[in-house]
């Protein structure tokens, strides 16, 4: 999606706008947005405004921009386009599941929607917790145009009165990306076909304001060769993953242009100035580009044999994985437990390579049953998911809680966990071991560990997913 808007935006002579959109507080954190950043950085695609260069419309950050939301929502309340709604969770659930029952799509009733004012006062003077809602009409066709695709129509019948603004005072994405839009004097929304069913939720905010809607553009999914989507749960989906296989940037930005850029004549090589110069929206394949990793693969080795002589190919693996810093750090995990020096590569070659080749008879090998080691593998995927710093401490803590939510003992846990992560039943020491491979490779191989085991059918997914993790018991043992 970056891409895309990066080509767009240059071909176009306009401005590439980094806006960090965190007005989710359970889920955003310091950690994601040094992520975005980071990620956003090492591939080149640098921005013209945005939360660490500033511009002319910030701040860049929606959770500094709170106030500005508030004022929009209570214009909306005003107008008559939205209301406050005081429906519990509880009724939401129960209204939702005769609806689904029903064979209904699920919608909001409109229960709230002509509550009187003296109604309305009595339940803020209470108390009562409340969310402002969108109003939508009972009715009538929607014609949201799409640059690519031309006019999608979607039946009002199945557009859900989306909550804007939540209990907490927050926004929802749907008032916050229409009111920055405008005010940043955004004129192209390009973004997931997955959105398109919110489209006209946008529209009808922008009719609201009176304002004009920018352009809209719903691109595809990647997909698997077998024309599955991409996901976390069967793919590793983060640029910082492919970053740790040592891949290199322009590889990848490469490969990825090869996806909505006309190729180069002869050859598939080009840099990102090039994959500019190539870009159109027409190149864009609505059914979904593979994501082809073994392409990825040739790419990447093409720039590394014919893009890096020796001492780019030197400074290219220090930055990679061979800093000082890193190998000093390394050095210390490994001191007490080597004899021989020689000891040193197969003490510490997992932390030099991508996926590991483990064998669930290895992971077996253990007083622990599948289930508990499958439920232990998918509870920390979670858990180190939600981490907001990757250290020792908090790495230690996710490890625990699983342990203790399981009923075990942390090192009744540690030999499935040190094979999976280190491909030994003993290694440096385990949290140190994860903090030092990063989020990305530790959530693929743990991906890979549950693979090996069977997997997780969808049914234990959403039944493992509401379960949250107990407070973990403090044990006195070393891992």
């Amino acid at each position: 999606m970056a891409l895309v808007n990066y080509c767009f935006a240059r071909k176009a002579g306009g401005s590439f706008i980094l806006r960090i959109e965190d007005t989710d507080r359970a889920r955003s954190t310091a950690a994601s947005e040094h992520a975005i950043l980071d990620s956003l950085h090492w591939l080149g695609l640098n921005w013209d405004e945005g939360p660490d260069v500033g511009g002319p419309f910030g701040p860049y950050r929606q959770s500094e921009r709170a106030g500005i939301y508030r004022d929009y929502a209570a214009r909306l309340i005003a107008s008559g386009n939205g209301f406050k709604c005081f429906c519990t969770p509880e009724r939401l659930g129960s209204m939702r599941a005769a609806q689904v029952a029903a064979k209904q799509p699920p919608r909001y009733d409109g229960t709230c929607i002509s509550l009187s004012p003296e109604t309305i006062a009595d339940r803020e003077r209470a108390g009562i917790p409340h969310v402002v809602r969108l109003k939508v009409p009972p009715s009538g066709i929607c014609v949201v145009e799409d640059l690519r695709r031309g006019p999608i129509e979607i039946d009002w019948s199945t557009v859900d009165m989306q909550v804007l603004v939540k209990s907490d005072g927050m926004p929802t994405y749907h008032l916050a990306n229409v009111v920055d839009d405008h005010l940043m004097e955004i004129t192209h929304v390009i973004r997931g076909e997955e959105w398109v069913s919110s489209a006209p939720k946008h529209l009808l905010l922008y009719e609201a304001f009176g304002w004009d809607p920018p352009a809209l553009l719903h691109l595809p999914l990647l997909r698997n060769p077998d024309k599955s989507k991409l996901s976390k749960r069967k793919n590793p989906t983060g640029i910082g993953f492919y970053q740790a296989m040592g891949y290199l940037p322009e590889a990848l930005l490469n490969f990825l242009g090869l996806l909505c850029a006309a190729p180069p004549q002869g050859d598939e090589m080009m840099d990102l100035d090039e994959c500019v110069r190539r870009f159109d929206i027409e190149h864009i394949s609505l059914g979904g580009p593979i994501f082809d990793v073994p392409k990825l693969d040739w790419l990447n080795g093409r720039y590394i044999r014919e893009r890096c002589d020796e001492e780019a190919f030197f400074a290219a693996a220090a930055a990679w994985r061979f800093g000082p810093t890193r190998l000093r750090r390394i050095a210390q995990l490994a001191h007490p437990r080597v004899e021989r020096f020689s000891d040193l590569a197969p003490l510490t070659a997992f932390l030099f390579s991508g996926r590991l080749r483990i064998e669930a008879a290895a992971l077996r090998d253990t007083k622990i049953d599948d289930e508990t080691m499958r439920k232990a593998f998918q509870f920390a995927t979670w858990g180190f998911d939600a981490l907001q710093s990757w250290d020792v401490p908090q790495i230690e803590g996710v490890l625990r809680g699983v342990a203790a939510s399981l009923g075990r003992k942390m090192r009744d846990l540690a030999r499935p966990f040190y094979v999976a992560i280190t491909g030994s039943p003993t290694s440096v020491p385990l949290y140190d071991a994860i903090e030092l491979l990063g989020r990305d490779l530790v959530r693929e191989r743990l991906r890979c560990a549950l693979q090996e085991l069977g997997g997780v059918t969808s049914a234990e997914y959403r039944a493992w997913r509401a379960f949250e993790p107990a407070a973990a018991e403090q044990e006195s043992v070393a891992l």
